[in-house]
């Protein structure tokens, strides 16, 4: 703990653009968590290069997205808001949980296995430690509580798994971490295929809506959204492209999918497309003035940057030291 709080990690990866989904689906719901937990957000730029980068699009989608954490409205006084790189206790820990993770335990890592049938040629050493970095992230800061999806969820059992090893032979070195239970955060489908999450990676870009998509992209690609020939509007699992768009609806007004369905009553695609569309429009206009605006600041973003990476060194620093004299590592002299 910190301050007397819980310790909550989150990151996200500095690669493709961000998604509707990603904000609806976690940083929207981010911004509530600094008055219970100490959180440490970020930008997960280690983990990036599993994947072959443009060195000079990296930094760019880096710093954006530092920029993005801050535009939608987390506090950079309450959150530790830093680049994964620059915190060199990522990487060193990494090295050290790795002599106690098992490669069974990485063999059943079922997201290594998927991204190395995207990426068969280049399937690195990084991508199947991928997840021994990740369980780093979050034991580094003796993190409490982590977001995870459904897709992590494995992930994360691993570095449950990998901190009870450590503390069976060292003592109580590392706080296991449980996974976080709050409010659910609306799950987005894409536009095109509403059976799949929206996702930044998609290849067919009308099937997920960028946070700094125009509003004419936005009204295009919704009325290119998938729903059924039904010509009806329900709430059912039956009609999940029509599903998709309420939920959309419903998670940008505040609105009941009852509400909503009650709302479009007797109207047709036709109507609820746009008007979703307009609701979509209405939530990322002053998120996108927020980014353009910091974005010129550019004095105000590198303090950001200095000053959180300085916090989150020191309590990465604190862990590391523990760990290093646990494992027989010389004391420095200072």
């Amino acid at each position: 703990m910190i301050d007397g709080k819980k310790v909550l990690f989150s990151g996200m990866q500095a690669t493709g653009n961000l998604t509707l989904g990603n904000y609806l689906g976690a940083l929207k719901n981010w911004l509530t968590l600094s008055d219970e937990y100490e959180c440490f957000y970020s930008v997960v730029d280690l983990h990036s290069i599993t994947v072959r980068q443009n060195p000079a699009e990296l930094r760019k989608r880096a710093r954006n997205l530092l920029t993005l954490y801050i535009a939608a409205g987390l506090d950079p006084k309450k959150n530790c808001i830093y680049y994964q790189s620059h915190v060199s206790g990522h990487a060193e820990l990494s090295w050290i949980l790795s002599c106690f993770t098992y490669m069974g335990e990485l063999n059943r890592m079922t997201q290594f296995k998927d991204k190395a049938a995207k990426h068969a040629d280049n399937i690195n050493g990084g991508l199947f430690t991928y997840p021994v970095l990740m369980a780093a992230d979050i034991l580094l800061y003796q993190a409490d509580v982590v977001p995870v999806g459904i897709d992590q969820m494995q992930h994360l059992e691993l570095t449950r798994n990998v901190a009870e090893r450590f503390n069976n032979i060292y003592g109580d070195v590392f706080t296991v971490p449980e996974a976080y239970v709050g409010k659910v955060g609306a799950k987005i489908m894409s536009l095109q295929d509403p059976s799949r999450k929206m996702s930044k990676s998609d290849e067919n870009p009308n099937g997920s809506i960028y946070l700094m998509d125009d509003p004419d992209t936005i009204m295009r690609k919704f009325k290119r959204a998938v729903t059924d020939s039904e010509g009806c509007i329900a709430y059912r699992e039956e009609q999940p492209g029509v599903k998709n768009l309420i939920d959309i609806y419903c998670a940008c007004t505040g609105k009941t999918p009852d509400e909503a369905v009650k709302e479009f009553d007797g109207k047709g695609y036709g109507e609820l497309k746009p008007a979703v569309a307009e609701a979509v429009i209405s939530v990322l206009k002053p998120l996108q003035d927020e980014f353009a605006r910091l974005s010129k600041d550019k004095a105000y973003i590198d303090s950001v940057i200095k000053e959180n990476a300085e916090k989150a060194n020191y309590y990465a620093a604190k862990t590391l030291r523990k760990v290093q004299r646990k494992v027989g590592f010389p004391d420095r002299i200072r």
